[in-house]
């Protein structure tokens, strides 16, 4: 029986199972969602039978889908294994990435790839540089980090920039707050209430750099703390506002223990990158490291954007 079957098809019904749905899964192998449906169709159409059920949440797939999707289990990671393999023997086997970090929340979704990354490279070292770093570039220029990772590009360093994802800030408030009934928040907001952060520079504060500062505004106090615990449950106690990726507020909120608001109309965007000299833009795992990091963040992440 003559098969059309390609390894592309394997990998969509394996993004669409991982993904959820067809537009997830296009954004995941980088296609558009149309591209996505008709390469399923084609599939669906030569073999005389539907692959999953097109309105079921999550998708479930038939046993058609199914025996697909275990053909897909089989051969994707060997190929995997295989590419890296080759990369090995071009490249050597042993090699260190050493990783600066200049956000606090990070370690949320950055552990997880790391892990994943771990499997897929066990000879390469894995390390975070110790404690947050207010100028994870320049580690790199020192050669005391391999990559860093920082939430804005600067055309003034001769480093690469490797797009991770966009994601969401939002404004946490106690439950009572005087802005809860509000549907967002505004500059002007922030200077009538105490504002809750990390102990970091403002130029690496969203809220301050890309809300405050345009507005002329500043917040009526600031308080800080190291710890997103200690800083939510300030926010709890009506101690202040704070700012922080929806990610790291949302198991909070979940819970009913603050309430998040938009910041502006339109809301408030961060970005993040993996930065690194050239000559470690050219490792096989530092692209695979890159590509391990927005794969896993996008799939555990809730409302992220890959960039």
């Amino acid at each position: 029986m003559h098969s059309i079957l390609e390894l592309r098809h394997l990998k969509t019904l394996h993004a669409l199972r991982e993904a959820g749905n067809l537009l997830r899964a296009a954004t995941l192998l980088n296609v558009t969602q149309s591209a996505l449906s008709h390469q399923i169709k084609l599939l669906e159409d030569h073999h005389g039978t539907v692959l999953f059920e097109r309105k079921s949440t999550p998708i479930r797939f038939t046993p058609a889908g199914e025996r697909l999707l275990q053909l897909a289990d089989g051969i994707l990671p060997q190929i995997a294994n295989a590419e890296r393999d080759l990369a090995r023997m071009a490249q050597g086997e042993a090699g260190q990435l050493r990783i600066a970090v200049e956000c606090h929340t990070c370690f949320d979704w950055l552990m997880p790839a790391m892990d994943v990354f771990r499997q897929r490279w066990p000879e390469v070292e894995l390390d975070i540089v110790s404690g947050f770093q207010a100028d994870p570039v320049g580690l790199l220029y020192g050669h005391r980090a391999d990559v860093a990772i920082v939430s804005e590009i600067d055309h003034a360093e001769t480093v690469d920039y490797h797009p991770l994802f966009r994601f969401e800030i939002v404004a946490l408030l106690a439950k009572d707050h005087p802005l809860a009934a509000r549907d967002y928040l505004e500059a002007q907001d922030f200077a009538t209430d105490t504002l809750i952060t990390y102990p970091v520079p403002d130029d690496m504060l969203d809220v301050v750099r890309q809300v405050l500062k345009p507005a002329g505004v500043d917040a009526a106090a600031r308080r800080t703390t190291e710890l997103t615990v200690a800083m939510l449950q300030l926010v709890a106690s009506r101690r202040g506002i704070a700012t922080l990726p929806v990610w790291a507020a949302q198991n909070y909120v979940n819970r009913d223990y603050v309430m998040q608001k938009r910041i502006t109309r339109e809301g408030l965007t961060g970005k993040l990158y993996a930065a690194s000299l050239g000559e470690m833009s050219g490792k096989s795992y530092l692209t695979d490291f890159v590509r391990t990091i927005r794969e896993s963040s996008y799939l555990s992440l809730p409302s992220i954007e890959l960039i």
